[in-house]
This record gives structure tokens, sequence and C-alpha cells, in this order.
């Protein structure tokens, strides 16, 4: 059943289960991962055979761990050349993109005469990329992460996704890995990756940082292992917004409606409207469009739309936009009269995407903007993979003698005042050797 609910007649707890989505799932998943991540911290390599045989691959062996330079050629034959080429122009697009996003390497600025100050930008030594599985295949996503992290020149590049049944990663992921550059590639998902990723095993090495979307059990294992390494941006289950109004094509709306809802039942998918008329007309055209979808998809839209998603009917334009904003959604997609108008007034969304002729997918394959957002909120202080995902500043100071003479007196007194004497002592006995 599609809920249909109306924002002003919602309870405070309703309203929150809303807002938080599957993201308080995530809290009973806790003490599952503390215990998949310690077996994978003492047994390493066994470990990660165990819980992808019970979770994955029941036939799953140490030696298929590591893909090989073979098995990522072959995906090329076995994925075929219209799936190659789609990768090949998505990895064109996502590259120009991100290549706009590079930033000088190093720059520096004169604060005052003889004062310098700038960032050195380097690369993020090593970096894990976890591309899901496990309701699809996803080489859209390994693009996603592989691209910025090659742009911005990463050295080592871990890619870790969960295997099918027969023990082998999703070819077209593959193929999008190479097409990328990145042939590093590891057979292995779940909270064990993110655990062999944090800690190192025979098999896969420890890396600094890990990147991806993933499952709520994903999500938490990263906030377990948050301090032991940088667990990236808080990316979890799919979620949407459509945010309309009366000059809405009804269509659209409810095609949209679906995009995020088919990722999985922990999904959310929102039509935000104050138009009673359009709700209407989208909920009559939502059983036709969702009796297209084969039947495991259809099982999760229907879930989606009946929990955490469906339609929420607003008292104006600017009621919805104020939900969006508390929301914060990982994908918005705008079908107003003015779209660039409704624009200005968002301040929480991993992506904006506006008007009908720029639908989520396009943004989730070929327009070049990165599809891996924050999602259960985090948008409101976290942005979209970038390559600034991969990499990191160092500050550069430089004083010229009189420029040192110019903070010298600053530098000292503000010392003093917050009671470190050594900080002063490096001041004032310099001064003394320098005159």
């Amino acid at each position: 059943m599609i809920q249909v609910r109306e924002l002003s007649k919602l309870t405070p707890e309703e309203k929150a289960t809303i807002l938080r989505r599957a993201e308080q799932d995530i809290s009973s998943l806790i003490p599952t991962a503390q215990t998949v991540i310690d077996k994978v911290h003492n047994e390493g390599d066994e470990a990660l055979v165990h819980y992808t045989r019970q979770f994955d691959a029941p036939q799953f062996g140490k030696d298929m761990l590591k893909v090989t330079d073979d098995e990522i050629a072959k995906a090329f034959a076995q994925v075929g050349p219209e799936v190659v080429n789609a990768i090949r122009h998505a990895h064109k697009n996502i590259r120009r993109f991100h290549s706009e996003q590079m930033p000088e390497p190093m720059w520096f600025m004169e604060v005052e005469p003889g004062v310098m100050a700038g960032e050195k930008i380097t690369a993020i030594a090593s970096v894990g990329l976890y591309v899901p599985r496990g309701k699809g295949s996803f080489p859209s996503v390994m693009l996603m992460l592989a691209v910025p992290a090659r742009v911005a020149g990463v050295e080592k590049i871990v890619v870790v996704t969960p295997p099918s049944e027969n023990g082998r990663p999703d070819p077209a992921s593959l193929v999008a890995a190479s097409v990328a550059g990145v042939s590093e590639v590891y057979a292995v998902g779940g909270m064990q990756a993110i655990a062999a990723l944090a800690y190192g095993t025979a098999t896969i090495p420890k890396v600094d940082k890990v990147v991806g979307p993933g499952s709520s059990y994903v999500s938490a294992a990263k906030r377990v292992l948050y301090g032991v390494l940088d667990v990236g941006l808080p990316a979890g289950p799919s979620e949407s917004i459509i945010l309309a109004d009366e000059s809405a094509d009804p269509r659209f709306a409810a095609l949209d409606l679906l995009v995020e809802a088919e990722h999985g039942p922990d999904s959310a998918a929102l039509l935000v409207t104050h138009s009673v008329d359009l709700a209407m007309k989208v909920n009559q055209l939502l059983p036709t469009y969702i009796a297209m979808l084969p039947e495991w998809r259809r099982k999760f839209v229907e879930k989606v739309l009946g929990g955490y998603g469906g339609t929420l009917i607003t008292g104006s334009l600017a009621e919805s936009i104020d939900f969006v904003n508390q929301y914060a959604p990982e994908h918005l997609e705008i079908l107003t009269e003015d779209p660039f108008g409704t624009l200005n007034r968002i301040k929480n969304a991993g992506e904006i995407l506006l008007g009908p002729y720029t639908p989520i997918p396009t943004s989730n394959y070929t327009l070049g903007l990165n599809a891996i957002l924050p999602t259960g909120g985090f948008a409101r202080s976290f942005s979209s993979v970038s390559v600034w995902d991969f990499l990191k500043r160092s500050g550069i100071g430089y004083l010229t003698r009189d420029g040192y003479k110019k903070l010298r007196g600053t530098t000292a007194t503000l010392a003093d005042y917050e009671d470190f004497p050594a900080h002063a002592l490096a001041i004032r006995k310099r001064d003394d050797m320098i005159g």
C-alpha cells in the first residue's frame, strides 16, 4: 500500500521516523558489526572466507579473494560491446567533470609584506573503494569512485566488491574498474570487507581511507571503525525526494519516484508536494508503472512506498521546501514551474536536479556528477564524493626576517595570554639571537 501522509497531521514521532529513515536501523546492527570486525581483525583471510561463504558464495575459497588480470580481461567479452561502450561513454563524462574539480597543487598568498601562507595539495596514499553488489550490479558506482580517485592521483587504489553465488564479482564492474585504470580488486563485501580494509589481512592490504556506499550493515561497520580509518562520507541506503508543484507532469513524478525505491527495501523515496491534485494523479499512475517492473524489484518498491517513502502533502511550496531542507535528501529532483527559483531556496541536498529532462537516472550514470552522495540527513554537512575525498591539504608558511619581526610581538602576547610559556620563550629567545 502506497503511503499518503499530510505533513500537518503527522505526530512528532511519525515525522522523526520519516526524517531518520533507514538510519534508525543501524544502531541495532552495531553489536553484529563489532563481532564481525573482531573476527576479521583476529583471523584475517580465514574470517573473510567464513563470512563470504555464509552471506554470498557457499563454495568460496581463499584463492578466490583476489581478482586476476585474466578475469578482468575476460569480463569485456562477458558483458558485450554495448555495455562496454556505455561504460566508456559514462567514464568520459564523469572524468571530464571531476578533472575540473582538481585544484592547483600548491598556492601561496602574501598575508602582509614578508608574511607568506599557502597550501600544498597531495593525494591520499592508499584508498579502499567499496562497490556494493547485494541487490544488483553497479558498474556505475565503480566509475563514480574510481574516476575521482584516479584523477586525484591516489597511488594505491584497492577495490572490494561482493561476489555472486558463484564466487565471482560482477563482470561489468570489472570492466568499469579497468576502463577507469584500476586493477586491484577483491571479491569480498559487507562488514568483513570494511574490516579487512581497516586492519589488512594476508591478502587484502590495509588502507588509509574507505569510500563507497553500502547497506545498513556496511554503514554499521563504518561507524564502529571510525577512528581506526577514515570511513568517508555516510553513504547508506538510497533515498530521494521529488519536489513538485501543480505544474509538474504526474507521469514524470510517478516514474521518477520509483527510481531510488527500487534499490532495496531499506531505501526511501518521497513525493513532496502541496498539490493534492498532483498527488492523486501520481498515486493513480503508480500501480501501472510498478506492474511493469520485475517481481523482485516490484517488492522493493512496494515496501519502500509503504514504509519510509510515499507521498507527503504539505500546505504550500514554501512548506515543501522547508521539509526538504530538514530532510536533506541524497537525491533531490525539482519539478516546479520555476526550478531555478526553487533551487535558490534549497540549502540541504546531496545533489539537485532541475526540471523534467534531468531525471535521477541521468545523474546516476552519464551526467558527469558524482552519484555517491550523503544519506540519512548527512547532506546537512557532507558533500558528494569528489576529488577532494582523495586529497588532503597541508598548510605552508614562510616568513622573511622583516615578516617575522611584524608578527613576534603579537605572537608572544597571545602565547602569554593562553599560558604557554614555551611558545613565548621560542619567540623571545629568538629575538635575542636575531636582533
